[in-house]
């Protein structure tokens, strides 16, 4: 049973892109969660070099096409995908990641697969450059691009004889297929969506609730749980009433 989400990379105030693809890199690639980096592949890059490769890739693209999108620039994105514990090895867990990356870029992206094996589960986070290989193109993501991942992987699964969550609940990365266009979102989803948005940038929980209080959000924290409060919401969220996906133990994990 593997379970995936997709999110964008792109530069804050505080980071660089030249910093921003380090650091997701250098988190991805750890050699404690990555059996010193035996449980790494890569296509189109050299894993050890990818974030220089990935930038450089960029001014290419840059000087080909003459645009720069500046801030609002995605320059990487990240996929996760999560095993069954004791379903599947850290080797398959790994060559279905590939596929999965390949599948879905088609070939035209640089990508980087890790395959983490520091938590009861395997899962592999998968990262690629937004940039195409031939330098003439950014990948364009689309609408349903959470539940196309997800197909593509239930589809390796399949294949693998590994189980599949037959009925999906909504998550991280799928918002955009399930939350209706036609009505304003609540307090619990607009934060589900600011928690999409910064995670991807976060190495530890530590980072991620100083990327929250960077996006205007109070973080209260006591003993029991830890609730956020967004400008002009009169009563905090408490992370426990998001949902399995967004609780402060899932949050750890990643």
């Amino acid at each position: 049973m593997a379970t995936t989400w997709i999110k964008s990379l792109k530069i804050s105030r505080t980071m660089t892109k030249s910093v921003a693809v380090s650091a997701i890199l250098d988190y991805v690639e750890n050699p404690s969660k990555t059996d010193n980096g035996r449980l790494i592949t890569s296509y189109a890059c050299d894993f050890r070099s990818a974030d220089d490769e990935f930038l450089l890739a960029k001014k290419e693209y840059e000087f080909i096409t003459g645009r720069n999108q500046g801030r609002r620039d995605v320059i990487a994105y990240h996929i996760r995908q999560s095993f069954l514990p004791g379903e599947v090895t850290p080797e398959e867990a790994n060559k279905i990641g590939y596929e999965l990356a390949m599948s879905f870029t088609k070939g035209q992206h640089a990508f980087v697969v890790c395959t983490h094996i520091d938590k009861p589960h395997v899962h592999n986070h998968i990262i690629f450059n937004s940039t195409s290989i031939d330098y003439e193109r950014k990948f364009k993501d689309f609408y349903f691009s959470g539940r196309a991942v997800r197909r593509i992987s239930d589809l390796l699964c399949v294949e693998h004889g590994l189980s599949i969550i037959e009925k999906p609940k909504p998550s991280k990365g799928g918002y955009a297929d399930w939350l209706g266009e036609n009505r304003t979102p609540t307090w619990k989803e607009v934060l589900k969506q600011k928690i999409d948005e910064v995670l991807p940038r976060c190495a530890t929980f530590d980072d991620f609730l100083t990327a929250m209080k960077t996006a205007g959000y109070t973080v209260k924290e006591n003993r029991k749980h830890i609730s956020f409060l967004a400008p002009g919401q009169k009563k905090p969220t408490r992370m426990k009433s998001l949902g399995d996906d967004y609780s402060e133990a899932a949050i750890r994990e990643l």
